[in-house]
């Protein structure tokens, strides 16, 4: 006969303590203190209810007592019109709960985030007199590692051309300074005067957002001129944020709307990383821009800013060829990119990046690599279809000051095989101030790339690798474009098997050394 075991109530305690390890979701409940629910401060969560006062209520207890976020799994969260936002400052668990969007009527503030992720610490005081490019140290030394933002309003940069046309915007950077005194993210323009300091300090813990899906029905705003912003998304001014499965998907369009900022939106900080995230684009419209013209108007899925160090990893979404939506991710004043396994519209960097660049493992579609700049430009082991491999963009100069490197991949041009196509996009014909010297790469290296440029045929390419840098040919032009000093290539490949040319300008060719073609 099998005599009963007996349990002491330690050893329960220990096996109840290891099922819960192997089983986290058993016993969860609203009332469980650890963890912040939203139901627990009268989310509904039916898909009609305006649950945002709920989780509005629900963040600031969390972050008042230092507790992660829960939502219900099964919940649709109508996030209603009011002009409220939740504030995050700790990890946020949205995993398979929706929500409700709805900016087709009635929004009470249009220009106001739904969600903001802060840090736990305010500003500090930070004294600095001036910098220089390119320096890596400051004799200061902070109890925490600071993220600092400096701005010398005196010196305009980035003074745009063409139909969205501006006076430029005030010189300005983030940088990390740590404890020792040393700066990641190295000072990228010269400082004599620095008229606005802030120095924030850098939460040692990861803040993780995950799981979530999003839906949002478009705004039908009506103004025909200019530009009116719409935010209604997830901003996050915190460093150390890790962003992880967000789902996003915009419906609802109609022939009118105006743009929005970006659904997911990182502005001045520093680590900044998205994992496995799908967020979809919205529809083009258009308005009547600065220089009086029509111009399209793009909203931007993805929107970062003033950000040192940034990660996108496993990021999808639908369909990248759709030339009547708008590439997905924009960014500004930007340091040390990398885009790695991503299935993207576009990337593009409008104001800058400095440090490294860096396409890998990745597909590009119908709106491409988009770069201003300056530092090392590296696109690998990627298949891009646009226009152009890489597009530095002639609003802005088409300057990219410094090298780049394209390896192992594949440029697929959605045009005509006869259709002429470049490379890389350089326009600037000199005579533009854009608030700094503009120049081509300093050097470029092809080491393993196929042109998809039609089936195989005779005669003279369609293909260059330049398209118009005619503001390189000339010295005297008021603003002259500094030429590319060598291009080497090894292993390049063409369907059709014609050997690409440097450039339709003659001149320009004469003045680039290339080896490999």
């Amino acid at each position: 006969m099998t005599t009963p075991r007996s349990f002491s109530l330690p050893c329960l305690l220990r096996w109840l303590g290891f099922f819960v390890l192997l089983f986290p979701s058993f016993g969860w409940s609203d009332n469980n203190t650890s963890v912040v629910t939203y139901k627990q401060f009268g989310a509904v969560g039916d898909g009609l209810t305006d649950d945002l006062p709920a989780i509005v209520a629900a963040h600031a207890h969390a972050n008042e007592h230092g507790l992660p976020v829960r939502s219900d799994p099964t919940a649709t969260y109508h996030l209603g019109r009011q002009a409220l936002t939740a504030i995050i400052k700790t990890s946020t668990d949205w995993n398979t709960s929706r929500f409700i969007i709805d900016d087709s009527q009635g929004v009470e503030d249009h220009k106001r985030s739904l969600f903001e992720v802060q840090s736990m610490f305010e500003p500090v005081p930070l004294a600095i007199e001036s910098l220089k490019i390119g320096q890596k140290h400051l004799d200061a030394r902070p109890d925490m590692d600071l993220l600092v933002y400096v701005e010398n309003d005196n010196v305009r940069r980035f003074i745009r051309r063409g139909r969205n046309v501006n006076a430029g915007t005030a010189q300005r950077e983030v940088f990390i300074l740590k404890t020792d005194g040393t700066i990641e993210g190295a000072i990228e323009w010269d400082y004599d005067t620095i008229t606005s300091v802030e120095a924030r300090p850098i939460d040692p813990e990861t803040l993780v957002l995950s799981g979530g899906f999003f839906i949002n029905i478009a705004n039908r705003m009506i103004q025909p001129e200019g530009y009116n912003y719409w935010s209604r998304n997830i901003s996050i001014n915190r460093s150390n944020t890790l962003v992880d499965g967000i789902s996003y998907q915009p419906v609802g369009h109609t022939d009118f709307g105006h743009p929005y900022r970006g659904f997911l939106s990182a502005q001045r900080a520093a680590n900044i990383e998205l994992r496995n995230c799908r967020v979809n684009p919205h529809k083009v419209h258009e308005t009547i821009g600065a220089a009086g013209l029509p111009v399209p108007m793009g909203t931007y899925g993805y929107n970062f800013g003033l950000v040192v160090n940034f990660t996108m990893k496993g990021c999808r979404m639908g369909d990248i060829h759709n030339t009547r939506l708008w590439g997905v991710v924009g960014s500004n004043f930007m340091k040390n990119v990398l885009i790695e396994d991503c299935r993207l519209s576009r990337m593009d960097v409008h104001m800058g990046v400095s440090g490294y660049y860096i396409i890998r493992n990745s597909t590009m579609g119908h709106m491409g690599i988009n770069a201003i700049g300056k530092g090392q430009l590296v696109v690998e082991n990627s298949t891009i279809h646009s226009e152009r491999l890489i597009k530095f963009r002639d609003d802005y100069g088409a300057t990219w000051d410094g090298d780049v490197l394209v390896k192992n991949s594949r440029w697929v041009p959605p045009v005509d095989p006869g259709s002429p196509v470049s490379l890389f996009g350089v326009r600037n014909d000199g005579t533009h101030d854009f608030g700094y010297p503009c120049s081509m790469p300093t050097k470029i290296r092809i080491e393993g790339l196929t042109i998809d440029d039609g089936p195989t045929r005779e005669g003279v390419s369609s293909v260059t690798l330049f398209d118009d840098p005619s503001g390189a040919i000339d010295p005297n032009l008021p603003h002259p474009y500094r030429a590319t000093k060598r291009v080497e290539i090894a292993g390049l490949k063409t369907t059709s098997g014609l050997t690409p040319r440097v450039s339709n300008s003659s001149k320009v060719g004469e003045t680039i050394p290339v080896s490999g073609l």
